[in-house]
């Protein structure tokens, strides 16, 4: 009696990525949230506080176009929420544990999800980008093209760390209520909505210690050109400490998955 054939892991993995971008595309709420509120913040906030902003050592510079990296940032951070949750409510229907009895490596569900979720998040950012030139900013090809790196970067890093907080709960509230104690402060502790040097003393260690605010640097460096304020290091140490970020996240979800569904 011959066997079963075995599955491929290419066709796999691509089998979980196509599923996450579907899912996506179907549920017009998501596609709606996801964007929407990003642009909703940047506009209210970006308005709300023109005024009175002001950028450490008088630097000319727009609330509207200081915000604008972060609220990039933001877009990948909430599609990495959206696209991560499904974990949670998948364990609840069922379909978790019949994928992942099937004789697949665990891993290929991690890199599945986390690259659908990190193809959306992209996708996302970049219809963002095209509203730069409405704050009078047009980035160099060179700008743009690491702005790409440094967003899909990102995406794989958050939505990763998403799959890992999802992989641990067992209800859609718990996983929000994590998910707002972990990522939404590793936004603002960002540099994404204030400058790192107004903040307090032992509030800038932690800014300068988070990750993040790497990314959100080099975003602001690829957008606004060299040697723009606010730049934590040079485009290239953010790059690789994004991709550390990236490549870290990834291993401990991968690890954190070969643990049984349960307990």
């Amino acid at each position: 009696m011959s066997s079963l054939p075995q599955p491929r892991p290419l066709g796999t993995l691509l089998a979980f990525w196509r599923r996450e971008v579907l899912k996506f595309l179907r549920d017009r709420s998501r596609v709606a949230g996801a964007f929407a509120q990003p642009l909703l913040f940047w506009l209210l906030l970006g308005f709300g506080f023109s005024a009175s902003f002001t950028m450490p050592g008088g630097v000319d510079q727009s609330y509207l176009m200081f915000l604008f990296p972060g609220i990039l940032m933001l877009v990948v951070l909430f599609t990495a929420i959206f696209s991560t949750i499904a974990v949670v409510e998948e364990r609840q229907t069922g379909f978790l544990q019949a994928a992942l009895v099937a004789p697949i490596s665990r891993v290929l569900f991690v890199l599945g999800n986390t690259l659908g979720g990190t193809t959306l998040a992209l996708a996302q950012a970049v219809l963002f980008l095209l509203a730069l030139p409405l704050i009078g900013i047009i980035p160099s090809l060179g700008g743009v093209l690491l702005a790409l790196a440094i967003l899909a970067l990102s995406g794989i890093g958050f939505t990763a760390l998403g799959v890992l907080i999802a992989w641990r709960m067992d209800t859609t509230r718990g996983f929000h209520a994590v998910m707002n104690v972990v990522l939404l402060p590793l936004w603002f502790l960002s540099g994404a909505a204030f400058p790192v040097e107004g903040a307090a003393t032992g509030l800038q260690w932690t800014m300068r210690l988070n990750p993040v605010s790497y990314a959100v640097s080099a975003l602001r460096e690829a957008l606004y050109g060299p040697g723009t304020a606010e730049a934590l290091a040079s485009p290239l140490v953010a790059l690789l400490v994004t991709a550390a970020f990236a490549v870290g996240m990834l291993l401990w979800a991968a690890r954190a998955v070969r643990r049984p569904v349960y307990g």
